[in-house]
């Protein structure tokens, strides 16, 4: 019997999403070992159908970041991607049928391999209206993209500009033994 802490549960157990970051960028080596980390998430019939886009482009990654605002009805100067510096966008093959849950798996992967190399991040929405938009597809398009994709999500990333939340506490009766 195991009696030892496991690495990847204590990685699990202690990754908080970030809402302020501070603009030092994150390394490229890190970048790509945290996407490589995407590559690896479980998905449909071994299809490996969601990509990734690492945008570490500031015109580019505040350009996203206007549009996510306008589709979120924020106030104008506002950043829902809290000032991080780099994102890994992911998308689905939009006709496979199990797209939506192979991206969140490559983003899960992306926060857990962020945090087990000291980058912080966080989990943020609105993609599939950004590319179902004319800009976001314009956008795709201009990055040499083809296809029918559907945005799952957008991992921020950078380094916590203040400390991260502590954890709250589990819920009871979330597992069922039967």
């Amino acid at each position: 019997m195991q009696t030892e802490t496991n690495i990847v549960i204590e990685a699990m157990k202690s990754r908080r999403s970030c809402r302020a970051f501070k603009r030092k960028p994150v390394a490229k080596s890190l970048l790509k070992q945290i996407a490589e980390a995407g590559l690896w998430a479980a998905n449909g019939k071994g299809r490996q159908s969601a990509k990734i886009v690492v945008v570490t482009d500031r015109k580019l990654r505040n350009r996203i970041s206007e549009l996510n605002r306008k589709i979120g009805c924020w106030v104008e100067g506002f950043d829902p991607f809290y000032g991080a510096p780099a994102m890994m966008i992911v998308l689905g093959e939009a006709e496979w049928p199990t797209h939506v849950h192979d991206g969140s798996l490559v983003m899960g992967n992306l926060m857990l391999a962020a945090h087990a190399l000291g980058v912080d991040s966080i989990w943020i929405h609105r993609a599939r209206e950004e590319f179902e938009s004319a800009e976001g597809k314009a956008i795709l398009k201009e990055l040499g993209i083809e296809g029918k994709w559907e945005g799952i999500g957008h991992c921020a990333l950078g380094y916590a500009a203040k400390p991260l939340p502590m954890p709250a506490s589990r819920k009871p009766g979330r597992v069922v033994w039967a």
